[in-house]
């Protein structure tokens, strides 16, 4: 098999494995494109959600997941004009 064949196949195994409810440790890196060494860090911060059924191995809700991936949403200057514009429309004196 040819390496470009290998590594389309890699990829598709770890889109496929995605798209599980619970991820394991591996998996989350995959899927997130965070490295080892940062996960293991966030875990050990308690900064990510995570459980350890047996108290050992590392598990990921992908739905949790997916909500902390998108925590600290910044705003867009659109929406910040909008804001602003409806705030001052909103307090003017008459």
């Amino acid at each position: 098999m040819d390496l470009e064949l290998a590594q389309r196949l890699d990829r598709i195994e770890r889109l496929l494995a995605t798209q599980k409810k619970v991820l394991n440790f591996d998996e989350v890196c995959d899927y997130t494109g965070i490295s080892k060494s940062y996960l293991y860090k966030l875990t050990s911060h308690n900064k990510i959600p995570f459980s350890k059924p047996n108290g050992k191995v590392i598990f990921f809700e992908k739905e949790e997941l997916d909500k902390w991936l998108l925590l600290n949403r910044q705003k867009t200057i659109k929406e910040i004009e909008d804001e602003a514009s409806n705030y001052m429309f909103q307090n003017r004196k008459f």
